[in-house]
């Protein structure tokens, strides 16, 4: 258990929160000693401002210490409110100090 939330530390979950949040979240956890990649996920609606937020940090003001390392894409099944079965689609972009 302890292993996982040591690799969720450098994950920052894109949501409804105001966008310049997420961004200083990944300012923050590059900010830690040790920290040299941080994985920015989000699902369905929020996939946008994931990229918005990647391309943020990347032009921001650590812009010359940050690039993206991998860009993953997927799709998870959970069920609805009603009981059906539906797909969203998620992606991972990880960034690393150069």
């Amino acid at each position: 258990m302890a292993e996982n939330r040591k690799e969720d530390e450098n994950v920052v979950f894109i949501g409804s929160k105001p966008f310049m949040n997420y961004v200083r979240a990944v300012e923050v956890q590059f900010g830690r000693d040790g920290c040299k990649e941080v994985i920015v996920k989000a699902r369905g609606k929020f996939i946008s401002r994931a990229v918005d937020v990647e391309q943020v940090v990347k032009h921001g003001p650590i812009r010359n210490s940050v690039s993206t390392k991998n860009i993953k894409t997927d799709s998870e099944e959970f069920e609805n409110k009603e009981g059906r079965k539906v797909n969203v689609s998620t992606v991972e972009i990880t960034l690393e100090k150069k």
